[in-house]
């Protein structure tokens, strides 16, 4: 049976552990291992692990978010997943990018789509990546929309459960969750990375933290999951710089140009009626140096004036109202 039609074959497959389709799909498996076709058995137990339906008697301290997808450990001691999905539906994946970045973030999800093509001549696509720069300008939205744009499902690592105040459970934490994805097809996110990823040269932080830096090393080092790892930080500097060494690419998202700006304000405002006479040009100008996060607020809070004080028509004055009342978060 050829590749192709095995691979359908054993998407249409929906069932128990138990049922016989399942048990044959696991003896189509275990031959192809024995004919050498490694890659492709592990494509099959992919999707025959998404497929099947975990058996409600289970025990223990994995739940399954994914209903048929994914084990994600808890930690021990608050009974509260290390990672959470955000369903595909509230994934944010509309962008306003300059061409520089979107091209960077082209190239991941394009390499990832090819990553078997890729695999023929023995390269690998870029599966750990480090987003940085100042906060509200898309770094974890960059994220959501990779995670939409190559159809995986999406995690947030919850930092709240992984780092324990008891001796040694962050790094054990740390690993369980990498170890109950190193086969899961997924796009995990390291939101706020810094927060454990701290450099060793800092003398304030204890040893513990030190033990969980050092753990970082080894399970980005050693990572070759079917899917991607994507951290972000606004503080680049307060990185252990042997953590950056383990990212296949490093991008940064400067704030939004003028020509984006203006992109992000026609987006935002595209359902909302707009006086003819606002000078988009002059506008753009006044939001230069803004976090592309507080233009959409400005923008947004113009348009809610307009509906409450007018008749739901954006003019010059709700928007100059709506940037000063902005401006003191643009510090």
């Amino acid at each position: 049976m050829n590749q192709d039609l095995l691979l359908r074959l054993f998407r249409s497959i929906d069932g128990e552990h138990t049922d016989d389709i399942v048990k044959v799909a696991g003896v189509i498996i275990e031959d192809e291992r024995k004919k050498g076709h490694n890659k492709l058995a592990d494509r099959l137990t992919s999707i025959l692990t998404r497929n099947i339906k975990t058996n409600q008697s289970f025990k223990g301290e994995l739940r399954n978010i994914f209903g048929n997808s994914v084990l994600i450990p808890k930690d021990t001691r608050s009974n509260i997943p290390l990672a959470i999905e955000i369903p595909r539906e509230e994934l944010r994946h509309e962008m306003i990018l300059s061409d520089e970045v979107d091209q960077k973030i082209q190239r991941i999800e394009k390499e990832f789509l090819a990553r078997e093509r890729l695999a023929h001549f023995g390269l690998k696509p870029r599966r750990r990546i480090l987003f940085h720069g100042y906060p509200g300008c898309g770094k974890s939205m960059s994220a959501e929309r990779i995670a939409w744009n190559i159809g995986l499902p999406f995690l947030k690592v919850k930092f709240e459960a992984v780092v324990s105040s008891y001796l040694g459970e962050s790094a054990s934490n740390l690993s369980k969750l990498f170890e109950a994805i190193k086969t899961f097809p997924c796009v995990l996110l390291l939101d706020e990375f810094d927060f454990i990823a701290k450099s060793r040269d800092n003398k304030q932080d204890v040893g513990e933290m030190h033990r969980i830096v050092n753990i970082l090393l080894n399970i980005l080092e050693d990572f070759n999951g079917p899917g991607l790892i994507i951290a972000t930080t606004n503080l680049e500097g307060s990185i252990d710089k042997a953590i950056f060494r383990r990212f296949d690419d490093i991008i940064e998202l400067p704030k939004p140009s003028k020509i984006e700006i203006f992109g992000i304000l026609k987006a935002t405002l595209g359902s909302i009626k707009v006086d003819k006479k606002v000078d988009w040009k002059k506008v753009s100008e006044q939001l230069d140096g803004f976090s592309a996060a507080l233009v959409v607020k400005v923008a947004t809070d113009a348009a809610k004036l307009s509906v409450i004080l007018g008749e739901g028509v954006i003019n010059d004055h709700f928007i100059s109202q709506s940037l000063k009342e902005n401006e003191l978060y643009n510090k």
